[in-house]
């Protein structure tokens, strides 16, 4: 790939919510773009790390990463909105760190540099894991959208026909960074109709069919 993101930073927090491989993808994929990622794992997160993909993730994920952080370095470059970044994304996101993301509470870095970017008014992308949700948890969604964040959980596309479990999660990393908004090249697949739909009508005075 010739594009480079020269100039682009993104924060990438890792909580300890099930699907830790959507936040390996997403580094995966930014990395590629060649943007600098600034990376936080919470103590969840490296378990669940280690739990679904295996031990030694979380210390390939720092290597990868162009800057990492402890959770509780609430003193670090991304807990200050003075520090120019072009969005981030939680990968995904528990109900622990969206509870603290609506209410403010920012007693953790991810919680905290997840709040920088709504003051802000940077993007903030939300992958939420958890299911089915109570009403606590469809507040606190509706109180970070009404901040300014997206709520994305990750719900599988099946219109590109996924072969794999990695086909699933690798579409939805690209499609969060999608919903950064950098004016990076597309990454996920877009639907494009289906093709039938697509045919031109050579029957003259026929009306479109029903798809009730």
């Amino acid at each position: 790939m010739n594009w480079q993101a020269d100039g682009h930073d993104v924060v990438l927090a890792v909580s300890g919510a099930s699907g830790a491989s959507l936040g390996v993808a997403v580094l995966d994929r930014l990395t590629a773009l060649r943007i600098r990622v600034h990376l936080v794992v919470t103590d969840g997160g490296k378990r669940t790390l280690a739990h679904e993909v295996g031990p030694e993730t979380h210390g390939r994920m720092l290597l990868k990463a162009h800057t990492w952080y402890d959770n509780k370095d609430i003193g670090s470059a991304i807990a200050s909105g003075s520090f120019p970044v072009s969005g981030m994304i939680v990968a995904p996101c528990s109900m622990k760190t969206l509870a603290a993301i609506a209410t403010g509470v920012s007693e953790t870095l991810v919680a905290r540099a997840a709040d920088v970017q709504l003051k802000e008014r940077r993007r903030l992308v939300l992958m939420t894991r958890e299911t089915p949700l109570h009403l606590g948890h469809l507040r606190n969604m509706t109180s970070v959208t009404e901040m300014g964040a997206v709520v994305m959980p990750p719900v599988p596309a099946f219109y590109n026909r996924p072969q794999s479990i990695e086909d699933v999660v690798d579409h939805l990393a690209r499609r969060a960074i999608d919903l950064l908004g950098l004016s990076l090249p597309h990454q996920s697949r877009a639907w494009t109709g289906e093709a039938s739909s697509t045919q031109p009508n050579t029957a003259i005075g026929s009306a479109p069919k029903s798809r009730a």
